[in-house]
């Protein structure tokens, strides 16, 4: 079939084969061109099919010559109906490093459940033995509890008062203002639910107790701070309250691994363009702005330049440089004063007809649609392609 983007909103409904695996052929490639990393060798990856998950399980694969797990919930293809990206992603990072020699396996299906950690640490069990590093990197709006069989749904809101401020539709370039009502009765509780540091504990205790963690290993969850136009609907908001509940994790995973010499981080990363952040009202115009920025100082990144530095210049040289709160900050570039002080001065005039002169809305908009495998360089769109992909591990 002929496989067309279809939008709806922050949401593309349709992926694209072909467009997924030569994202993930260009990761590859790069990671390769920064030479070898002496990381881990057995790596688990929680949530590994789309941005930060997938860099983290490419860096380790390419990077370090690492055996991976890849756990993630992403929906395969069926006739005429094309697969998410996530799982077109994970298939053809399994092709090419199967092509390696390297070891990787997948699960498909909801890493809140006890079932997939069971199914997880069984295949750690039987093939790998025990993990040297886990990288927790899910993003999923709602959770159903394992114990309570009840289903949380995250929000994202201000806490205490209205936030109002510019937003940008980066289908039609239109600057407007966005109004979003704070948070009331149980929306910060159950946002902690779905995207604190839980579930995350839950698979570190469940790992330890299974004897599938080596002597040393470290896990790295992800998280964000961002800047002051950001904060009151973001870092002090509902979404901030989760990833200061997952920041504090970390030092309550480390206390329980200590018999092992294990260790916990968070890293804190750039904004950049996933589904997630697509969704968040001030972020697309944020990230314009920024990537503006950034690129004309030559120092713009996404998803797999800025995991790469963090495996090769703060997890395996020695050096994490932990901020005042225990977080290594590979955030370091974004929140550069200059970088800072000339966003912030692009927003105070950002406007729907300055917006393509002083953003670089293009860019986001290509990095949107390359999520789905669409708008890759190198792909020919009005080709016939078999929706039909499986990934290897699974057939």
């Amino acid at each position: 079939m002929i496989i067309e983007p279809r939008v709806r909103g922050f949401i593309c409904l349709t992926s694209h084969p072909k467009g997924c695996e030569q994202n993930v052929i260009n990761q590859i490639e790069y990671v390769k061109s920064k030479g070898k990393i002496e990381g881990a060798k057995k790596v688990l990856v929680i949530g590994a099919s789309t941005g930060f998950g997938l860099a983290s399980r490419i860096t380790s694969a390419f990077g370090s010559d690492a055996a991976t797990i890849g756990v993630f919930f992403d929906k395969p293809s069926s006739p005429g109906r094309p697969g998410s990206p996530g799982y077109y992603n994970t298939a053809a990072f399994e092709k090419h490093a199967h092509a390696e020699g390297l070891y990787a396996k997948s699960i498909n299906g909801d890493a809140f459940s006890n079932e997939i950690k069971t199914q997880t640490i069984n295949l750690i069990k039987e093939d790998l033995g025990q993990i040297d590093l886990v990288i927790y990197s899910l993003a999923s709006p709602v959770r159903t509890h394992p114990e309570t069989g009840k289903r949380f749904k995250s929000v994202l809101k201000p806490i205490g008062e209205v936030f109002s401020n510019k937003t940008v539709d980066f289908h039609t370039g239109k600057v407007s203002e966005v109004t979003i009502n704070p948070a009331e009765g149980d929306d910060v509780e159950n946002t902690v639910t779905v995207m604190g540091g839980e579930d995350w504990k839950m698979w570190m205790d469940a790992l330890k107790e299974a004897d599938a963690l080596s002597e040393g290993a470290t896990t790295i969850a992800y998280s964000y701070i961002g800047p002051e136009v950001t904060k009151p609907v973001y870092r002090n908001g509902t979404i901030g309250a989760a990833k200061d509940h997952l920041e504090a994790t970390a030092f309550t995973i480390t206390d329980h691994l200590k018999s092992i010499g294990g260790k916990a981080y968070v890293s804190v990363n750039k904004a950049l363009v996933t589904q997630a952040s697509s969704a968040i009202p001030v972020i697309p115009l944020y990230i314009s702005l920024l990537y503006k920025t950034m690129k004309e100082k030559g120092i713009h990144e996404g998803c797999i330049e800025q995991i790469q530095r963090l495996y090769s210049e703060r997890l395996f040289d020695g050096d994490l440089a932990l901020d005042d709160k225990g977080r290594i900050r590979i955030d370091d570039w974004e929140m550069r004063e200059d970088v800072q002080a000339e966003v912030v001065k692009l927003w105070e005039t950002a406007s729907t007809e300055n917006l393509p002169e002083i953003g670089d809305l293009e860019g986001y908009s290509n990095d949107f649609y390359n999520l789905f495998g669409f708008k890759v360089d190198g792909v020919n769109y009005d080709a016939e392609v078999d929706e039909m992909v499986e990934i290897p591990s699974e057939a």
